[in-house]
């Protein structure tokens, strides 16, 4: 009988020991799995180490979020466009890394984002934000001072010579710790960004061969965007030497309002989309860009960024994002485009590392536009651009167009490579979306992301 009872009780063991086995098995297998689905859409802020620029020390630093596996042995490096920030890629980095095997992607913060006070915006309260940025508040004890660019007349001199060295140091640490390819895209004046990096010559050193493939995202060089005249350079140097050394995207004399605005207006919409908005109601919020009707401020959001209603000047801001409703009060917004305003709402709200380059340097803009040939000329001599190398470029090159420059930036690519030794390229036209669809839209309704996809695979 004894010996019966405990055979019975070592059964008993046995099968309850196999029980706690495969729970641990299918608790660790949940983790495994959890892990592996956020580990594209996880995240890192890393600095590195800039170049030496004009100065204090301090600013010869910028910032790149990094998505993907920490075992990627690729990395596809994101340069803004035109007052972008890092957060302009914070929606299409995650897509990307999921569909691209063994890749991470750096989504790069240039060096004056450090002038930048988002303490408040980092807390994610729209009250607090509205009334520290907009309003004199005290939030903290702090009050909002903005950079008086009277402080800092060195960033008459961050130009685009300075960006690349800036950014082939991140290029450079991109191939560290045994990664094989470093992949280099941009968006707008981030393409032209990168077009430049393959052409120029670091001391001897032609940029091209840092890389493994280019992808220009509505953006480029060699007509893309404006070409100045040598007189009108001259001119708008002369300008940047006596003025203020950052452009006002609004008009209004206050660089950094396009930023601090956005923000505000992104972080009610994220936060309280269907109550009345507060940023229609204030003051200096140019008169084109408010509904007609009291709004959401989810509406109002999407009114001021929306390409049926955003005014021309701001096309570099417009999406496909829906329209206002027919009815209602306040006004709700009514989606169904490309663009899902909460994923835009993301991006502009990503702290650190915004969408939005509150002080943009004036100096680098008229350098991009400068460096527009590609090639040694009186312009390029002038400005000290060294765009030595298009002719021997060599690594394969994507471009995608929408509707912004009417066909200019494939026509850009096919010239770069005419001109140069690119093995084959991928040109993809969507005339139906706007400026930053490409970064914002929803994956199934994105003909960037479902392009560019294959490109990267394709990179061996």
């Amino acid at each position: 009988m004894g010996r019966t009872i405990s055979r019975r009780r070592g059964r008993r063991s046995q099968v309850a020991g196999r029980i706690a086995y495969l729970r641990r098995l299918a608790l660790l297998a949940l983790l495994l799995s959890l892990a592996f689905a956020g580990s594209a859409h996880a995240s890192s802020w890393v600095a590195v180490k800039g170049a030496r620029g004009p100065g204090p020390a301090k600013y010869d630093v910028t910032h790149v979020r990094i998505f993907g596996p920490k075992s990627a042995k690729r990395v596809l490096i994101l340069v803004p466009g035109y007052i972008s920030g890092a957060g302009d890629f914070t929606e299409i980095a995650p897509d990307i890394v999921k569909r691209v095997p063994n890749l991470q992607v750096w989504a790069w913060d240039r060096r004056p984002n450090a002038f930048e006070d988002t303490s408040v915006f980092a807390k994610g309260d729209p009250d607090r934000a509205y009334s520290y940025y907009l309003n004199g508040g005290t939030v903290d004890g702090k009050t909002f001072e903005p950079l008086d660019p009277a402080t800092v007349p060195f960033v008459r001199d961050w130009g685009l010579k300075l960006e690349l060295e800036d950014l082939r140091t991140v290029v450079l640490k991109a191939r560290d710790g045994g990664r094989r390819q470093v992949i280099l895209g941009g968006h707008s004046l981030g393409g032209s960004t990168t077009a430049a990096y393959a052409a120029w010559d670091f001391n001897g050193h032609p940029g091209y061969k840092d890389l493994t493939g280019l992808v220009l995202v509505d953006g480029g060089l060699l007509g893309t965007f404006a070409t100045p005249s040598l007189k009108r350079v001259k001119q708008r140097l002369t300008a940047i030497r006596k003025g203020n050394p950052f452009e006002d995207l609004l008009g209004l004399g206050i660089p950094w309002a396009a930023g601090v605005f956005t923000e505000v207006a992104t972080l009610y919409a994220h936060t309280k989309p269907n109550e009345p908005s507060v940023i229609q109601q204030y003051p200096l919020i140019p008169p084109d860009v408010r509904p007609p009707v009291p709004a959401t401020n989810e509406a109002a959001l999407g009114y001021a960024f929306d390409a049926s209603t955003s005014p021309k000047s701001l096309a570099l801001i417009q999406v496909h994002a829906g329209r206002l409703a027919a009815s209602g009060d306040p006004r709700p917004w009514q989606a169904g485009e490309l663009t899902p305003l909460p994923r835009l709402e993301a991006g502009f709200n990503s702290e650190p590392g915004n969408a939005v380059e509150w002080y943009f340097p004036s100096r680098l803009r008229l350098d991009v536009d400068g460096a527009n040939g590609l090639d040694r000329n009186a312009i390029t001599k002038f400005l000290g651009l060294r765009e030595y190398h298009l002719a021997q470029v060599n690594i394969p090159l994507y471009a995608f167009e929408t509707n912004l420059t009417h066909g200019r930036v494939l026509r850009g690519a096919r010239r770069f490579a005419a001109a140069s030794k690119v093995p084959r390229t991928t040109l993809v036209a969507d005339h139906g979306a706007s400026h930053l669809d490409p970064l914002f839209a929803a994956p199934a309704k994105n003909k960037f992301l479902t392009t560019v996809v294959p490109f990267l695979k394709s990179l061996r």
